[in-house]
């Protein structure tokens, strides 16, 4: 769900995280090792996509850092170094994968969302509730067989609801989870997004408002 893009190159940090975003990804894009570091001490992410050759703090030493604190948060190491040497290095540093540039930016997105499918919250290939379905892989929800036309957020929303098989999701978690770290708490943005996907849901209605403690399903 979130990612954060730790990349010097600025053009192609960016260039990930758009593409990532697409693919409906929360995403946050750091251009150091200490930036990196900072935010990872900071959000709760899925995947990292690490350079190793990062100014200021190397990405190696993210990597060890990372590992050692027993973060869940998987890593993809994303190097011009591509020889089987420097993956092996990279690997035993505790990467959970390794891509060299140049690569191809689907097969990113398909490694990305398998390491979030390892992580400490695995998610099933479909998630059912009240005849919805969604499927996590293909990004398809339905209800009661009707096809569902959503936007990136609201799919996102509706995973985390189900993924919660009935408790109840604060706001406060949606914006951790779905949004990244621009997101404005005081926008309403999860109250907008929660009334379009509503909307598109249809009646009767399935999502719950708990008041003072936030949504369920």
């Amino acid at each position: 769900m979130r990612v954060l893009v730790a990349e010097d190159e600025e053009i192609l940090a960016e260039l990930v995280a758009t593409g990532l975003r697409r693919a409906g990804f929360a995403v946050d894009t750091v251009y150091s090792g200490d930036a990196a570091l900072a935010y990872l001490g900071l959000h709760d992410y899925d995947v990292v996509v690490l350079d190793r050759d990062l100014p200021r703090v190397h990405g190696d030493d993210v990597a060890r850092r990372l590992v050692a604190s027993g973060s869940r948060t998987r890593i993809l190491m994303l190097t011009a170094a591509g020889s089987m040497e420097d993956r092996v290095a990279g690997l035993d540093l505790g990467a959970d994968d390794y891509m060299g540039k140049p690569f191809e930016f689907p097969e990113l997105v398909s490694r990305v969302r398998a390491l979030r499918r390892r992580s400490a919250r695995p998610v099933p290939p479909q998630l059912e509730r009240f005849g919805i379905r969604l499927d996590t892989v293909r990004r398809t929800a339905s209800r009661e067989g009707r096809e569902l036309d959503l936007s990136p957020k609201e799919f996102s929303v509706l995973q985390l609801l189900l993924e919660a098989d009935g408790g109840t999701v604060s706001a406060e978690e949606l914006l951790e989870r779905a949004w990244d770290a621009n997101a404005d708490p005081f926008t309403g943005a999860v109250r907008v997004c929660m009334s379009k996907l509503r909307g598109k849901l249809g009646e009767p209605a399935l999502i719950r408002t708990v008041q003072g403690v936030g949504y369920a399903l």
